[in-house]
């Protein structure tokens, strides 16, 4: 009987690990779009300032 329920828990801790994995996974693609997103928005802002930096330049 204790080898059924180890048996049990040990599918259970190895289903648990898979969905982490996917929730860890999905989370660091996540924060990988969010950094390049990040970045090209920053990079394209000194590019292309919008008209309020534009003044904001003018003015100095």
């Amino acid at each position: 009987m204790a080898a059924i329920g180890y048996a049990r828990s040990m599918l259970a801790a190895q289903v648990w690990h898979w969905w982490i994995g996917v929730f860890l996974l999905i989370g660091s693609i996540g924060a990988i779009i969010a950094v390049v997103a990040g970045y090209v928005a920053t990079v394209s802002a000194s590019r292309y300032p919008n008209r309020r930096q534009r003044q904001a330049l003018k003015q100095k």
